[in-house]
């Protein structure tokens, strides 16, 4: 994990449930909190002015919907990693979020240490996800076309490596690392084997690549 603390940006409409989150994250050294924001417009100009690293962001919030939200700050090239922290568990919503560029996507009923460790591993660059929500995802794609294996989504075998790193949770920037190749280039290998895969977001490609070495090897 990187020994810089993230710079950090909470979206919730919900004043008690910021404060809650403030307690938990303050005393962490991974984290640096700098502003929070209590609706989804302020949310959008504090990401741009603030420039934080990570946000976590509410999916349902009075003036604008956590959806937009998430495609306005992607749309702006903000580099931040957005987590979706939400009471909603429907597969519908967790679906429209990852396809929407979402990095993560938590439960405001999480314990607040499985939270704090949620959080940690997006600091470290990886995904959030829970077991049940993976479980989740994976049962909603099965419902779309998509390759059946592997060897029928044609992926190159540089495009396997970066699958399997993808899988294993690890952001462009630490897989460019580990494949000593450039960020922009892992970016464009990304794009092309979601496009083999029918998928539309890292995180559905993730729980692809791990619901297939299940059946490769199962239990």
């Amino acid at each position: 994990m990187s020994q810089e603390s993230q710079r950090l940006l909470i979206i919730d409409d919900h004043p008690l449930f910021r404060k809650g989150v403030l307690q938990l994250i303050m005393p962490a050294p991974e984290f640096s909190v700098v502003g929070e924001a209590s609706c989804g417009r302020e949310g959008c100009a504090l990401a741009a002015s603030l420039k934080p690293d990570l946000i976590l962001l509410d999916l349902n919030m009075k003036d604008m919907n956590g959806i937009e939200v998430l495609k306005r700050i992607k749309a702006s090239g903000s580099d931040a990693r957005v987590v979706m922290l939400t009471v909603s568990d429907e597969a519908a919503d967790l679906v429209a979020a990852l396809r929407a560029g979402a990095d993560g996507y938590l439960l405001k009923e999480m314990e607040p240490e499985d939270l704090l460790a949620k959080l940690k591993e997006a600091a470290a660059g990886h995904m959030p996800l829970t077991e049940r929500l993976a479980y989740l995802l994976a049962h909603a794609m099965r419902e779309d076309a998509r390759p059946k294996d592997l060897e029928q989504a044609g992926l190159t075998d540089q495009e396997g490596r970066i699958l399997d790193l993808i899988a294993e949770g690890k952001s462009n920037k630490l897989i460019g690392r580990e494949l000593d190749i450039a960020e922009g280039t892992v970016k464009v290998h990304v794009k092309h084997l979601l496009k083999k895969l029918n998928l539309r977001s890292r995180v559905e490609a993730a729980v692809w690549a791990v619901e297939q070495k299940r059946r490769a090897h199962p239990a």
